[in-house]
């Protein structure tokens, strides 16, 4: 059964930088040789995070690059910006208003601290149990 897990973000570290989380997720899918789909909400927040990748822990090394080159399939972590089309793969991290078209079997939502952007996470929360999934939450 595919899972969706909603991470909600609490911790006052997160709060002030929310793409910290999504390092922390893909960090963790990086060591577990888990190949990720970061999707992003658009083309800047795609290059903030592709920079912050490279710089949010000195000892961490995430092979990763932002969609549309022919090595995509080789690189760990994709980093994809709405409009490139990708192949879906075994886990993606959801930074959009909906629900990726294709899933693999596993989606993390990172759902800010805001109380808007938690009602957009209510609807996909609905969604994804409508497509079959598992749904749970955790608090970060």
């Amino acid at each position: 059964m595919p899972r969706a897990d909603f991470y909600l973000i609490d911790k006052p570290r997160f709060r002030e930088q929310p793409l910290l989380l999504v390092c922390e997720l893909a960090k963790k899918a990086c060591a577990a040789r888990q190949p990720t789909l970061v999707l992003c909400r658009d083309f800047a927040q795609a290059e903030a995070l592709d920079e912050l990748l490279w710089s949010f822990d000195e000892d961490a090394f995430i092979p990763h690059q932002l969609a549309g080159d022919d090595d995509d399939a080789d690189t760990a972590v994709l980093v994809v910006p709405p409009g490139i089309d990708t192949p879906p793969r075994p886990l993606a991290i959801n930074l959009r208003d909906d629900c990726p078209a294709e899933a693999g079997e596993r989606v993390l939502e990172v759902v800010a601290a805001d109380p808007s952007a938690r009602e957009g996470s209510r609807t996909r929360w609905r969604e994804y149990q409508r497509r079959g999934f598992q749904v749970s939450k955790f608090d970060m």
